[in-house]
């Protein structure tokens, strides 16, 4: 039997042959236990059967993520030793499945970048991962079925797995194959450990700051070509689109002068028009006589109208990435809140108001969701995007935890810098307590993954507020994505270790 898989770290609750009697054991009670048999019913345990010719696409990824290969076996198919210092982060997301593994082929230097699983080779073209750039990073290509002279390098799973199939599909469906292998910590987890919570939550408020005056940065320097109120709108669509559509978003906002002249603010309806059909989103098909249907129709008799004068500045639909969004994410959706803003045009002015008012800690973000909120719209408080179906319950265009990113993004950061400049103490002081206040934002992948990485299983009560999570992902900007997956050449660690000996850490 091959040693333990050095990626298991201490996660694996059973040995191999462990697992093979439990998986035995299991499916003898199948009849007797009901409660595996709700396990299997809703899919808890994967069924595999070992005469299906193929695994799941799942499993294969969580073979890939975990190691669960004969590590000092593994060849390509052209015949290179191939040795996985790091197998790469795994990507929920769209893009390749694994991004910045650390891999050596043959003889040659180790490289950084990303692996993607596939059932097949042929995978790679009917997936069109050959048409999309997300991966150009791509080193490897791990697949199940053999082929022969594949066009880059390849890894053929089915003779190197340290389980049989069976054991591995049972083995999904067990908290090791969740956790997370202790490499994805990294070597900054140590020293960090080491810190009490008073010194972590220190830590990661000063990087907190850092971050805020990183974006107040941007914010002046934008402020200076364009003016302040045309900064914070370019930071407020920047922030409405997240991190798949920040772009185009920003370019929406940055043709306000054009789109929404100052003298002449439009009604949200033909705000509504003028922005998607400026973005390039409003679909072609108009027929149909469902609410929806109706409502686009109305958009179309608007920017008909106007098209020929929006034409030069009109994005193609090529630039939106709207694969994987939530249908309360979708740009359309956020295009309908910001026709509301500027067919309003006083929201600088509110959110200064709100500013300028005091407010214990518990209501600061209450109070800014007034300022910000645009009351109800005859379709979007109905309809996630143009396409969908009704909703049962109204919902609002603007919500807690989206405004929560435009605070920490976009609305504290403007302030700030505007305070700054204006060279108001007070006012800048008072802007970083209401930041440092602030409630934490929804979890989300990258936080998991960056919290792994520095504090592996540190407890959740040193990261309560949006603060320490804004300080971790600062760590993560300034540090960990200048080095590699396994850390080469990052100074954090030993940073760490200097101040906790230093009289600076003792907060």
């Amino acid at each position: 039997m091959p040693p333990p898989h050095p990626f298991a770290g201490g996660n694996v609750r059973l040995t191999l042959c462990e697992a093979g009697a439990k998986s035995n054991c299991e499916m003898r009670r199948n009849q007797s236990n009901f409660y595996a048999d709700w396990r299997l019913r809703c899919g808890v345990v994967p069924v595999f059967r070992e005469d299906h010719e193929r695994p799941p696409e799942r499993l294969l990824q969580a073979v890939w993520f975990h190691q669960r290969l004969h590590r000092d076996q593994l060849q390509t198919v052209d015949g290179r030793v191939l040795q996985v210092l790091h197998p790469g982060f795994w990507n929920r997301e769209a893009g390749p499945d694994f991004r910045d593994a650390v891999l050596r082929l043959g003889g040659e230097p180790a490289v950084s970048g990303d692996v993607e699983v596939d059932l097949t080779a042929g995978g790679w073209t009917a997936h069109g991962h050959d048409r999309n750039p997300d991966f150009r990073r791509v080193v490897l290509h791990v697949v199940w079925e053999p082929v022969e002279r594949p066009p880059r390098p390849t890894l053929c799973l089915q003779s190197c797995l340290d389980s049989s199939l069976g054991e591995l599909s049972f083995w999904l469906g067990t908290e090791a194959a969740h956790d997370p292998p202790a490499v994805l910590t990294g070597q900054c987890c140590l020293p960090l450990r080491d810190l009490d919570d008073a010194q972590v939550r220190a830590l990661l408020l000063q990087a907190a700051l850092v971050r805020l005056q990183s974006k107040a940065a941007r914010l002046q320097t934008r402020a200076r070509e364009a003016g302040w109120a045309q900064a914070l709108w370019e930071a407020l669509f920047r922030a409405l689109g997240y991190k798949q559509n920040a772009w185009p978003m920003q370019r929406l906002a940055e043709l306000k002068p054009r789109l929404c002249p100052a003298d002449t603010p439009p009604d949200p309806h033909a705000l509504q028009a003028r922005l998607l059909g400026a973005a390039g989103l409003l679909p072609a098909d108009v027929r149909g006589r469902q609410p929806a249907s109706v409502y686009v129709r109305g958009l179309w008799d608007e920017w008909w109208r106007e098209r020929d004068t929006f034409a030069p500045w009109a994005l193609p639909p090529s630039v939106w990435r709207l694969g994987g969004l939530r249908p309360a994410n979708h740009p359309q959706r956020r295009l309908a809140l910001a026709a509301h803003w500027w067919s309003r045009g006083d929201l600088p002015r509110r959110i200064e108001h709100w500013c300028l008012a005091r407010f214990k800690d518990s209501e600061l973000a209450r109070a800014l969701l007034e300022q910000c909120d645009v009351g109800n719209d005859p379709f979007w408080s109905h309809h996630w995007t143009l396409r969908s179906p009704r909703l049962p319950a109204g919902r609002p265009l603007l919500g807690p935890s989206r405004l929560t990113d435009l605070a920490l993004n976009a609305i504290l950061p403007w302030l700030w810098i505007r305070a700054t400049d204006g060279r108001s103490d007070t006012a800048a002081r008072e802007i970083e307590r209401r930041y440092l206040a602030w409630p934490a934002a929804q979890d989300n992948a990258a936080l998991r993954l960056a919290r792994q990485r520095l504090f592996a299983s540190t407890p959740p009560r040193r990261f309560r507020g949006a603060a320490p999570q804004q300080g971790t992902l600062q760590i993560v900007r300034d540090f960990c994505e200048h080095a590699n997956a396994l850390c080469e050449g990052c100074r954090f660690p030993q940073l760490v270790r200097e101040w906790v000996r230093s009289a600076g850490a003792t907060t």
